[in-house]
């Protein structure tokens, strides 16, 4: 048995002492917030999809920059539904465009790719819904019309398909998200459950969740998943590879969640709204 599927084998195991945060303050005012991610820098990205728009803030919750708006030109978008950031780029998934854009950190348009009339079919992909980076710069869409993960490298070529009907056991049903670890394995999220593989390709893991999960990020390596109504965080790099469900106080009734991550020991979790910041407080 693999070093992988083995840790893998117990990643839902409940931690006994949950980790507790406790919430400090809000920010942001969007109309109908999708996804949201946050670079080594701490500069923090948020898409938008009432009003097809991108958002950058710092951690304070002051608004940096907004760029797009509805369309189908260069920095217009028709449903960016999710955001991807590294320390030099951030990608978006603009969804109806069947394209990702590429901006600079200070959200600069830099270029887009799309596929989708390519002549190979091997490389097209349509409705993306979630895209990333990898340490090494490649670049991995989630092909929703085809149901499998597309990989570029750093300047935009071609390099792999995998996931797709032809993966066996690890063929994407239901694909919602996907994001890469620091050691470059591939994590996506299908029908409430992760399917994992590594950086060629390959399928190493499945795992079947009890409760329905509809988003994840991973920042450094921390694992954060949620629902609507709960929080999960796991250390990648822990030895004992147990997850703890987060017992968020200081607030009476929390808006169901659209995602959630965690950076420099407070917890993120975006709603349609706004972005809700908890501060670790210690263990109960």
């Amino acid at each position: 048995m693999n070093k992988l599927f083995f840790a893998v084998l117990l990643l839902f195991t409940y931690e006994v002492f949950p980790q507790q945060y406790k919430f400090i303050y809000s920010f942001g005012e969007f109309e109908s917030a999708a996804a949201f991610i946050i670079n080594p820098s701490g500069i923090m990205y948020i898409t938008d999809g009432g009003t097809n728009e991108v958002y950058s803030y710092d951690t304070t919750g002051t608004l940096l920059k907004e760029t797009g708006g509805y369309g189908w030109e260069e920095d217009t978008f028709d449903d960016p539904v999710d955001i991807s950031a590294s320390s030099l780029n951030v990608y978006v998934c603009d969804k109806n465009n069947h394209r990702i854009q590429r901006y600079d950190k200070d959200l600069n348009y830099i270029s887009q790719l799309s596929t989708r009339n390519d002549n190979n079919s091997d490389m097209q992909f349509g409705y993306p819904l979630s895209c990333t980076a990898s340490p090494q710069g490649d670049l991995y869409i989630l092909d929703s019309e085809n149901k499998r993960i597309l990989k570029f490298d750093v300047f935009g070529k071609f390099i792999q398909n995998f996931g797709g009907y032809d993966a066996g056991e690890f063929a994407l049903q239901d694909p919602i998200k996907l994001a890469v670890s620091p050691i470059g394995y591939v994590y996506v999220l299908d029908n409430s459950g992760f399917i994992i593989f590594d950086q060629y390709g390959n399928g190493a893991a499945k795992i079947n969740l009890d409760e329905s999960i509809i988003n994840f990020n991973i920042i450094f390596n921390h694992l954060t998943f949620n629902s609507i109504t709960a929080v999960y965080h796991l250390m990648l790099n822990s030895a004992d590879k147990l997850h703890n469900k987060l017992l968020l106080t200081g607030w009476d009734e929390i808006p169901p969640v659209q995602s959630s991550l965690i950076f420099n020991n407070k917890l993120y979790l975006l709603t349609e709204k706004d972005i809700l910041v908890f501060e670790k407080t210690g263990m109960n």
